[in-house]
Protein backbone atom coordinates (compact mmCIF):
# COMPACT_ATOMS: atom_id res chain seq x y z
CA UNK A 1 0.00 0.00 0.00
CA UNK A 2 2.57 2.46 1.31
CA UNK A 3 4.66 1.93 -2.45
CA UNK A 4 0.63 2.41 -4.15
CA UNK A 5 0.54 6.35 -2.57
CA UNK A 6 4.04 6.73 -3.18
CA UNK A 7 4.14 6.04 -6.71
CA UNK A 8 0.59 7.58 -7.17
CA UNK A 9 1.65 11.15 -5.80
CA UNK A 10 4.80 10.78 -8.09
CA UNK A 11 2.10 10.57 -11.24
CA UNK A 12 0.05 13.35 -10.21
CA UNK A 13 3.39 15.52 -9.80
CA UNK A 14 4.53 14.29 -13.13
CA UNK A 15 1.07 15.46 -14.20
CA UNK A 16 0.75 18.60 -12.52
CA UNK A 17 3.93 19.31 -14.25
CA UNK A 18 2.74 18.79 -17.91
CA UNK A 19 0.14 20.62 -17.38
CA UNK A 20 1.75 23.64 -16.08
CA UNK A 21 4.08 23.82 -19.09
CA UNK A 22 1.30 23.02 -21.76
CA UNK A 23 -0.08 26.29 -19.92
CA UNK A 24 3.19 28.22 -19.06
CA UNK A 25 2.77 28.06 -15.58
CA UNK A 26 5.29 27.61 -13.06
CA UNK A 27 5.28 23.79 -11.25
CA UNK A 28 5.75 25.49 -8.18
CA UNK A 29 2.62 28.05 -8.04
CA UNK A 30 0.44 24.48 -8.09
CA UNK A 31 -0.66 23.52 -4.46
CA UNK A 32 -1.32 19.74 -4.05
CA UNK A 33 -3.83 19.18 -1.19
CA UNK A 34 -4.07 15.15 -0.85
CA UNK A 35 -7.35 14.71 0.38
CA UNK A 36 -6.98 12.05 3.03
CA UNK A 37 -10.96 12.29 4.38
CA UNK A 38 -11.79 8.96 5.66
CA UNK A 39 -8.03 7.56 5.09
CA UNK A 40 -6.38 6.35 8.40
CA UNK A 41 -3.44 8.15 9.56
CA UNK A 42 -0.99 5.85 8.38
CA UNK A 43 -2.06 6.65 4.74
CA UNK A 44 -0.98 9.98 5.61
CA UNK A 45 2.21 9.36 7.16
CA UNK A 46 3.54 7.13 4.01
CA UNK A 47 1.85 10.65 1.51
CA UNK A 48 3.99 12.65 4.12
CA UNK A 49 7.10 10.50 3.79
CA UNK A 50 6.94 10.92 0.17
CA UNK A 51 7.19 14.85 0.28
CA UNK A 52 2.97 15.30 0.81
CA UNK A 53 2.71 18.39 3.30
CA UNK A 54 -0.68 19.36 2.84
CA UNK A 55 -4.06 17.51 3.80
CA UNK A 56 -7.58 17.89 2.93
CA UNK A 57 -10.46 16.81 5.46
CA UNK A 58 -14.03 17.38 5.25
CA UNK A 59 -14.79 17.19 8.79
CA UNK A 60 -13.40 18.69 11.93
CA UNK A 61 -13.84 15.63 13.50
CA UNK A 62 -10.71 13.85 10.95
CA UNK A 63 -8.65 17.36 11.32
CA UNK A 64 -8.49 17.11 15.00
CA UNK A 65 -7.85 13.75 15.49
CA UNK A 66 -4.98 13.30 12.52
CA UNK A 67 -3.12 16.77 13.30
CA UNK A 68 -1.52 16.08 16.69
CA UNK A 69 -0.37 12.62 14.97
CA UNK A 70 1.70 14.36 12.18
CA UNK A 71 4.77 16.32 11.89
CA UNK A 72 4.42 19.92 13.13
CA UNK A 73 5.21 21.68 9.39
CA UNK A 74 1.68 19.26 8.21
CA UNK A 75 -0.95 21.66 6.61
CA UNK A 76 -4.32 20.59 7.37
CA UNK A 77 -7.16 22.02 5.05
CA UNK A 78 -10.94 22.61 5.67
CA UNK A 79 -12.46 21.55 2.32
CA UNK A 80 -15.87 20.16 3.71
CA UNK A 81 -19.07 21.77 4.41
CA UNK A 82 -18.09 23.76 7.66
CA UNK A 83 -21.42 24.18 10.51
CA UNK A 84 -21.09 27.60 12.53
CA UNK A 85 -20.64 24.91 16.01
CA UNK A 86 -17.74 23.93 14.94
CA UNK A 87 -15.61 26.64 13.64
CA UNK A 88 -13.86 27.09 17.15
CA UNK A 89 -11.88 23.78 17.17
CA UNK A 90 -11.14 24.17 13.42
CA UNK A 91 -9.67 27.64 13.17
CA UNK A 92 -6.26 27.10 14.83
CA UNK A 93 -5.82 23.56 13.46
CA UNK A 94 -6.24 24.62 9.87
CA UNK A 95 -4.24 26.42 7.45
CA UNK A 96 -7.11 27.41 5.63
CA UNK A 97 -10.83 27.14 5.42
CA UNK A 98 -11.83 26.52 1.83
CA UNK A 99 -15.54 26.23 2.10
CA UNK A 100 -17.36 29.43 3.47
CA UNK A 101 -20.42 29.80 1.83
CA UNK A 102 -22.65 32.60 3.82
CA UNK A 103 -22.28 35.94 5.79
CA UNK A 104 -23.09 33.78 8.94
CA UNK A 105 -20.56 31.53 8.58
CA UNK A 106 -18.07 34.29 8.05
CA UNK A 107 -19.15 35.97 11.37
CA UNK A 108 -19.09 33.04 13.61
CA UNK A 109 -15.48 32.89 12.29
CA UNK A 110 -14.70 36.28 12.98
CA UNK A 111 -16.16 36.10 16.13
CA UNK A 112 -13.87 32.97 17.30
CA UNK A 113 -11.30 34.07 15.83
CA UNK A 114 -11.62 37.39 17.93
CA UNK A 115 -11.82 35.72 20.69
CA UNK A 116 -8.52 33.97 20.32
CA UNK A 117 -6.57 36.52 18.47
CA UNK A 118 -6.00 35.31 15.31
CA UNK A 119 -6.59 36.21 11.50
CA UNK A 120 -8.28 33.29 9.93
CA UNK A 121 -7.33 32.77 5.94
CA UNK A 122 -10.91 31.57 3.85
CA UNK A 123 -12.02 31.27 0.65
CA UNK A 124 -15.20 31.76 -0.59
CA UNK A 125 -16.99 28.52 -2.49
CA UNK A 126 -18.75 28.88 -5.36
CA UNK A 127 -21.42 26.83 -6.76
CA UNK A 128 -20.23 27.83 -10.41
CA UNK A 129 -22.18 24.66 -12.02
CA UNK A 130 -25.87 26.02 -9.81
CA UNK A 131 -26.04 22.02 -8.76
CA UNK A 132 -28.72 21.82 -6.05
CA UNK A 133 -26.75 18.69 -4.24
CA UNK A 134 -23.77 21.61 -4.08
CA UNK A 135 -23.07 23.87 -1.08
CA UNK A 136 -21.70 27.23 -2.01
CA UNK A 137 -22.57 30.78 -3.28
CA UNK A 138 -24.00 31.52 -6.61
CA UNK A 139 -21.27 33.33 -8.84
CA UNK A 140 -23.67 36.59 -9.05
CA UNK A 141 -23.88 36.76 -5.14
CA UNK A 142 -19.75 36.51 -4.45
CA UNK A 143 -18.83 40.22 -4.80
CA UNK A 144 -21.56 41.16 -2.22
CA UNK A 145 -20.09 38.76 0.65
CA UNK A 146 -16.36 39.55 -0.36
CA UNK A 147 -17.60 43.23 0.68
CA UNK A 148 -19.01 42.19 3.69
CA UNK A 149 -16.20 39.89 4.92
CA UNK A 150 -13.36 41.96 3.83
CA UNK A 151 -14.71 44.91 7.01
CA UNK A 152 -13.63 41.81 9.24
CA UNK A 153 -10.50 42.22 11.13
CA UNK A 154 -9.90 38.69 12.04
CA UNK A 155 -10.92 36.85 8.34
CA UNK A 156 -9.22 37.43 5.40
CA UNK A 157 -10.91 36.71 2.14
CA UNK A 158 -7.50 34.57 0.49
CA UNK A 159 -9.72 33.50 -2.97
CA UNK A 160 -12.12 31.40 -4.25
CA UNK A 161 -12.66 27.27 -4.48
CA UNK A 162 -15.73 25.00 -6.44
CA UNK A 163 -16.50 21.76 -6.73
CA UNK A 164 -17.19 21.15 -10.48
CA UNK A 165 -19.62 18.09 -10.94
CA UNK A 166 -18.26 14.65 -11.53
CA UNK A 167 -18.04 14.07 -15.40
CA UNK A 168 -16.75 11.66 -17.61
CA UNK A 169 -14.42 13.96 -19.78
CA UNK A 170 -12.70 16.49 -17.86
CA UNK A 171 -12.89 18.51 -20.49
CA UNK A 172 -16.66 19.01 -19.56
CA UNK A 173 -15.84 21.22 -16.71
CA UNK A 174 -12.86 23.26 -18.57
CA UNK A 175 -16.14 25.86 -18.71
CA UNK A 176 -17.08 25.95 -14.71
CA UNK A 177 -13.15 26.40 -14.31
CA UNK A 178 -12.71 29.09 -16.85
CA UNK A 179 -15.76 31.07 -15.02
CA UNK A 180 -14.24 30.76 -11.59
CA UNK A 181 -11.15 32.37 -13.02
CA UNK A 182 -12.72 35.09 -14.63
CA UNK A 183 -14.55 36.21 -11.55
CA UNK A 184 -11.40 36.13 -9.24
CA UNK A 185 -9.71 38.59 -11.76
CA UNK A 186 -12.83 40.30 -11.35
CA UNK A 187 -12.70 40.92 -8.15
CA UNK A 188 -9.01 41.63 -7.97
CA UNK A 189 -9.63 44.22 -10.38
CA UNK A 190 -11.79 46.11 -7.54
CA UNK A 191 -8.85 46.17 -5.16
CA UNK A 192 -10.42 45.76 -2.37
CA UNK A 193 -8.66 46.03 1.08
CA UNK A 194 -8.01 42.83 3.00
CA UNK A 195 -8.88 40.34 0.28
CA UNK A 196 -6.60 38.71 -2.23
CA UNK A 197 -7.61 36.28 -5.20
CA UNK A 198 -4.48 34.51 -4.94
CA UNK A 199 -5.91 30.95 -4.28
CA UNK A 200 -7.96 29.27 -7.02
CA UNK A 201 -9.14 26.09 -5.17
CA UNK A 202 -10.61 24.19 -7.88
CA UNK A 203 -10.09 20.51 -9.79
CA UNK A 204 -10.09 17.07 -8.28
CA UNK A 205 -9.06 13.67 -9.33
CA UNK A 206 -10.45 13.58 -12.17
CA UNK A 207 -10.18 16.99 -13.90
CA UNK A 208 -7.27 18.38 -12.24
CA UNK A 209 -5.67 18.67 -15.38
CA UNK A 210 -7.77 20.85 -16.87
CA UNK A 211 -8.75 23.03 -13.89
CA UNK A 212 -4.56 24.10 -13.74
CA UNK A 213 -4.13 24.80 -17.73
CA UNK A 214 -7.58 27.33 -16.32
CA UNK A 215 -5.33 29.03 -13.13
CA UNK A 216 -5.77 26.67 -10.20
CA UNK A 217 -3.24 27.03 -7.91
CA UNK A 218 -5.22 24.37 -5.45
CA UNK A 219 -5.70 21.01 -6.41
CA UNK A 220 -7.32 18.68 -4.27
CA UNK A 221 -7.02 14.83 -5.35
CA UNK A 222 -7.85 11.97 -3.10
CA UNK A 223 -8.58 8.45 -4.90
CA UNK A 224 -5.36 9.69 -7.21
CA UNK A 225 -3.13 9.49 -4.22
CA UNK A 226 -4.74 6.98 -1.70
CA UNK A 227 -6.92 4.84 -4.21
CA UNK A 228 -11.12 4.72 -4.33
CA UNK A 229 -12.82 5.08 -1.04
Amino acid sequence: MSAAIAENLTQVREKIRAACERSGRNYEDVTLIAVSKTKPIEDLQIAYAAGARDFGENKVQEILAKAPAMPTDTRFHMIGHLQRNKVRQVIKPAVLIHSVDSLRLAEQIEQEAARENLIVDILLEVNVAGEESKFGLAPEDVLELVYAVSKFPHVRIRGLMTIAPYVDDPEDNREIFKKLYRLSVDINSKNIDNVTMRVLSMGMTGDYEVAIEEGATMIRVGTGIFGAR
